[in-house]
């Protein structure tokens, strides 16, 4: 029988489904059992009392924290937890709660991440800005978190995954290195692991390939000096762990090549080289540029006795005066979904919301066929608490 033969492996979540709307379900019941009265994750004396980012890891329904030292790295088969707390004033804080989306994490993982993150909101008092990450399209709050961010294949699923060094010859391992293609003022530099194929390349970016006893850098024609000077850092990281050659090579030289026969590409013709991959990461518009489809005003109330989502806004932007302190609101400007919850709204208004924001976004998927509507942020803010980014999506 080989390896793996009969092994069962978990189902990995579909970023389409609301994973969320497992609230309620077996997976709730199981989360809640493996769940103390008191989370230690949450109770180590720092979170909620001081300024810093904390960042956890959800493994085995359990929330474990994440080494300091790994600190912006992350996993495409694993779900996190990251909490910025930061100063408003001389003496109060403020929270952002992130659930970080890998694009192989599974079902179990992504929906004990969403429960855990509104758990973590609700020992902070309710008054932390939550916000659901998918890799595929992070939002620039959520890069700006970290000086260094990289994403690499695996997860905790994977870790039995142990590589002999008789083997390492013949692992490939190839990252590139990209600035993120956000609008703003926050366009950080990017590690992120690709399939190891020539079709993986591109002229916009730098490339580098661990190829267990060598290391190989390749400089697309188009890359910046700034994704060159991380490359550097990049393979500075890799040598410290072992002593092995390293070779750069430009696309502009003919012995680049090389690079692209390592890959596969010995048959390739080159000049496909020149355009960007499509699947890495989703070119999505931001706030700041524009928004992909009309903003619009929903109102989640149940004042009637019934439970209704209803379309009160259609087209610009919203002031405060159009929200009720009552109920709860959807604000989809386009390249975000906001939810902002009134400090009166009803149990069952704050108990839902996040189910109607991912059922929302389902049916701009559906409606709009072959689409990015799935990967939109979204974010949730509480009457009194709102971030600046609320604020600035709402400013005249």
């Amino acid at each position: 029988m080989a390896p793996h033969e009969g092994l069962v492996h978990p189902k990995e979540y579909d970023i389409k489904d609301s994973n969320v709307e497992l609230i309620g379900s077996d997976l709730d019941h199981r989360v809640k059992y493996n769940s103390a009265a008191s989370e230690p994750a949450w109770n180590n004396g720092k979170v909620g009392q001081e300024a810093g980012l904390f960042i956890w890891r959800i493994e085995n329904f359990e929330v474990v924290p994440w080494p300091k030292e790994k600190t912006g790295e992350f996993y495409d088969g694993d779900s996190f937890i990251v909490l910025h707390t930061y100063k408003v004033g001389d003496d109060k804080l403020g929270h952002d709660i992130f659930f970080w989306l890998g694009s192989k994490t599974t079902q179990d993982e992504a929906g004990t991440a969403a429960y855990k993150t509104v758990e973590l909101d609700e020992f902070l008092h309710g008054a932390a800005t939550q916000h659901r990450e998918v890799q595929q399209q992070p939002s620039e709050e959520f890069l700006s978190l970290f000086r260094h961010y990289s994403i690499r294949s695996g997860g905790v699923r994977s870790g039995f995954n142990h590589v002999e060094p008789e083997e390492l010859k013949e692992v490939l391992t190839l990252l590139r290195i990209f600035k993120y293609p956000g609008s703003g003022r926050i366009s950080p530099l990017i590690v992120h692991e690709v399939e190891p194929t020539w079709e993986s390349l591109d002229e916009n970016d730098v490339f580098v390939l661990d190829k267990g006893d060598k290391i190989w850098v390749w400089q697309g024609k188009k890359c910046s000096p700034m994704e060159k000077a991380k490359a550097a850092q990049v393979v500075n990281d890799l040598t410290m762990a072992k002593h092995v050659d390293v070779e750069v090579l430009s696309q502009l030289e003919s012995r680049s090549k090389i690079f692209v026969d390592l890959l596969g590409g010995k048959e390739a013709d080159h000049s496909s080289l020149h355009a960007q991959r499509p699947g890495y990461f989703s070119k999505a518009t931001h706030e700041d540029s524009g928004s992909s489809r009309p903003r619009k005003l929903f109102r989640l109330s149940d004042s009637s006795g019934e439970l209704s989502f209803d379309l009160v806004k259609d087209g610009g932007r919203i002031q405060q005066s159009d929200l009720d302190g009552k109920d709860v609101f959807l604000y989809d400007v386009g390249s975000r979904l906001w939810v902002w919850q009134g400090a009166e709204a009803s149990d069952r208004e704050k108990a839902v919301w996040i189910k109607v924001a991912q059922a929302y976004i389902r049916h701009l998927q559906d409606s709009q066929g072959p689409s990015d509507a799935f990967l939109t942020p979204i974010s949730k803010v509480v009457q009194g608490h709102e971030s600046p980014a609320f604020m600035k999506a709402i400013a005249v």
